[in-house]
């Protein structure tokens, strides 16, 4: 299967690259693209399950942002991965594949909420994890790691409280992925794992 698409793809969609990759096959899609490669994928090729959406800020590239999208055959038993260039680093943006699997919904709001890339034709885009009003995207590079303060979403709260979203404790990090192995395995790990808020750092 994995020789057979690799072959395939590019030949029917000229703009489409093959990406180096060590785990399962990965391809370059432009934005403008995209709905048309991922449907050939389901429909012709049984990539029938999108098993996740999410992004990359690559912070000093340009384009800045892609989004990064891992479809499975459940009948070959074999994963894809496509890469998906936003084309504007100011305002990223590439379109929602919730027509062709509505499981993309809350996948692709969480990409814009982590990240800030929006979904063309997306039917709610709004965020998932933060409040709507949050200022900032937590997965990006310029996004400190211990968190930044911010106010309290529900002012009564705060007023009453005094309460507000603290900034997290620099516990571990900073966070690296392995270069190598299958992707079911590169959860990011701390570099640096022998302190933490009780086990303050030595150096």
């Amino acid at each position: 299967m994995s020789d057979d698409l690799l072959s395939s793809l590019p030949a029917k969609f000229p703009e489409v690259t093959v990406r180096p990759s060590a785990d399962c096959p990965a391809f370059n899609i432009p934005a403008d693209r995209l709905l048309e490669v991922a449907r050939y994928l389901r429909d012709e090729l049984a990539y029938d399950l999108l098993a996740d959406v999410s992004g990359v800020d690559w912070k000093d590239a340009d384009p800045r942002f892609s989004a990064v999208y891992h479809l499975l055959s459940t009948t070959h038993h074999a994963y894809v991965r496509l890469m998906v260039d936003c084309p504007d680093s100011e305002n990223p943006r590439v379109p929602s594949v919730v027509s062709l699997w509505p499981a993309a919904n809350w996948h692709e709001r969480e990409a814009f909420d982590m990240f800030g890339i929006r979904f063309s034709e997306h039917p709610d885009m709004r965020r998932i994890l933060m409040w709507d009003e949050y200022p900032y995207f937590p997965l990006r590079k310029d996004f400190p790691l211990a968190g930044i303060e911010t106010d309290f979403p529900d002012m009564e709260v705060a007023e009453v409280t005094g309460a507000k979203t603290l900034a997290a404790p620099m516990m571990g990090g900073p966070f690296a992925a392995p270069a190598k192995g299958h992707v079911s395995d590169s959860e990011p790990r701390a570099k640096d794992e022998s302190w933490t808020e009780k086990n303050p750092k030595t150096n």
